[in-house]
């Protein structure tokens, strides 16, 4: 099928961060005098479990403590959106391919994220040498949906303003609670994991590639 828009999905569809987003949260975990400290296999568990201030209570929870969730994710995000400007960051591979792909045969391009506006705008910012939000016909964040990922919310907002039917466009995803939000949206979907997720279960997906390629969107 010849789709009419290409929706890049979270964050890690276009760049890699899962290490930065640890670390800013073992500093965030510091600066609030927890002794708490998530290494890379810690995180990858975690990340089963969609949202960070969600982790954050439930592993609060784990350990007996009551924290501020909600002040300590929001903290973590200004050390993760720091990280992102100071850091000398690239898209993932094959991103650049697909996006000039899209933009050279009238595809229309969505980011269809649930995150902040803040870390939407960091990740243009860190990527402006390589292409920036006005690339996009579509950019997502959490303001515009009640319920993040893995629910459907901001994909079915996202093909409402495209103006598309959901068999109309193909999304990318790096993980599977975010697959599942196309899947769920009845949007056929890419698995293309994360350095974090690789070993995730995307059997529900229509394709599965660790590079994209354009040849998949004919």
């Amino acid at each position: 099928m010849d789709y009419k828009a290409i929706l890049f999905g979270s964050i890690g569809t276009l760049i890699e961060t899962s290490d930065l987003q640890r670390e800013s949260f073992n500093e965030a975990f510091k600066e609030a005098g927890l002794d708490w400290y998530w290494d890379q296999e810690d995180y990858r568990l975690l990340l089963k479990q969609s949202g960070g201030t969600k982790r954050i209570e439930d592993f609060a929870e784990k350990n007996n403590t009551t924290v501020q969730a909600q002040q300590i994710r929001e903290r973590k995000t200004e050390i993760f959106n720091q990280k992102l400007l100071t850091e000398k960051l690239m898209p993932r591979e094959g991103v650049i391919d697909v996006i000039e792909y899209a933009k050279n045969n009238q595809i229309k391009l969505g980011f269809v994220t649930s995150t902040t506006k803040d870390n939407v705008n960091s990740v243009f910012l860190a990527l402006k040498n390589y292409f920036t939000e006005e690339d996009f016909d579509f950019v997502g964040n959490n303001t515009m949906v009640q319920n993040p990922k893995p629910h459907s919310d901001i994909y079915i907002e996202a093909i409402k303003r495209l103006n598309l039917e959901s068999n109309e466009c193909i999304a990318i995803e790096d993980s599977r609670e975010s697959a599942l939000s196309a899947h769920n949206a009845k949007i056929p979907c890419i698995a293309f994991p994360g350095s974090f997720h690789e070993e995730d279960n995307y059997d529900f997906c229509s394709k599965m590639t660790l590079k994209l390629d354009t040849s998949i969107f004919n």
